[in-house]
């Protein structure tokens, strides 16, 4: 087990709330920070830098207040790739506020690593496979974010403790499990797995504080695991789909179009300006009119405050790790 200097001790539990784009905003961030969970968002929820760096300043305003317990870090999601105009000018703002945490998509760029090492912040790099893993390394990445199969949005295909033992292969590094992760109990296996921290997204879209409707919230609490759509069909890239948005948006999710290309290379920027297009150019928006969620939808029976869902985190976390002690005799 790894945990990076900068994170130690500022952690009630070894998870990051993921960031999801149209899904985390400032409210999320504060309140997960505030419950002792590291929260995160991506830096193209806001349409411009100007907006980016006033939602950064909000933040730590926010964090700075006197609270119960010291708040955990921070982090933002940046994507290093060329649909990405605002490379630049982010990444200038990303320094100047010295954001604690960076999660990098699209590409391990050497020089945004460097950018932030420059002021003592830590780089993850989302993957879904060895190769590209191998890649973050080399670019000096900090940690490395599994993306495994069942995880919201764009997912991989692989089984985390395939994922797991294949990246350990090329990294010993502090590993970030991604993919059904939505309990407590679900938190300690992935540490027993091998990674250091959990990265949870649908669970944390179902609180009070995520930027969702109420009508996406209610379908977290309805559906079932069986309920999610993986498909490259909405967005050209493979994702995880709620059954019933698709159904809302006019498709059938058995008969769905099958897009002009199929890109299986990556996790996929979903945040660009104007996505990938699909067969139909009326077909409805990924995100914005279909919704994305993971597997682990099956653990989300209701919408509660963030700091309740990390009171109930930690209960059962804590009660799984007593189990587990027992069952070891210990």
């Amino acid at each position: 087990m790894t945990m990076p200097q900068q994170l130690q001790g500022r952690l009630r539990l070894p998870i990051i709330s993921a960031p999801m784009f149209l899904g985390s905003g400032v409210d999320l961030v504060v309140g997960a920070c505030r419950a002792g969970v590291l929260g995160t968002f991506p830096a193209l929820n806001l349409r411009t830098t100007e907006d980016f760096d006033g939602w950064l300043t909000q933040i730590e305003d926010a964090l700075a207040e006197p609270g119960d317990r010291q708040p955990a870090p921070y982090g933002v999601n940046f994507i290093v790739h060329s649909s990405n105009k605002r490379i630049e000018a982010d990444l200038e703002r990303i320094v100047a506020h010295e954001v604690p945490l960076v999660i990098t998509s699209l590409g391990a760029a050497k020089e945004v690593v460097d950018a932030v090492h420059s002021y003592g912040g830590l780089v993850f790099h989302d993957v879904t496979n060895a190769k590209h893993a191998a890649k973050a390394a080399a670019a000096g990445v900090d940690g490395i974010i599994l993306v495994a199969a069942g995880a919201g949005g764009h997912a991989g295909g692989l089984n985390p403790f395939a994922l797991i033992s294949e990246v350990r292969a090329v990294w010993d590094g502090p590993l970030i499990l991604s993919g059904a992760l939505s309990t407590g109990r679900d938190v300690l296996a992935a540490q027993a797995a091998g990674a250091d921290l959990a990265y949870m997204g649908t669970r944390f879209l179902a609180t009070s504080e995520s930027l969702v409707s109420q009508e996406y919230r209610d379908m977290l609490v309805g559906h079932s695991a069986e309920q999610i759509v993986y498909t490259p069909s909405i967005s050209t890239i493979p994702a995880n789909f709620l059954r019933e948005s698709i159904v809302a948006a006019g498709l059938d999710p058995d008969h769905l179009p099958v897009p002009e290309r199929v890109d299986l290379g990556h996790v996929t920027n979903p945040h660009a300006e104007e996505p990938p297009s699909t067969t139909s150019t009326t077909a409805p928006k990924a995100w914005k009119e279909v919704w994305s969620a993971g597997q682990s939808v099956a653990g989300i029976d209701s919408v509660v405050p963030v700091a309740e869902l990390v009171d109930q985190l930690e209960a059962e976390y804590t009660q799984a790790k007593g189990e587990l002690l027992a069952v070891l005799g210990e």
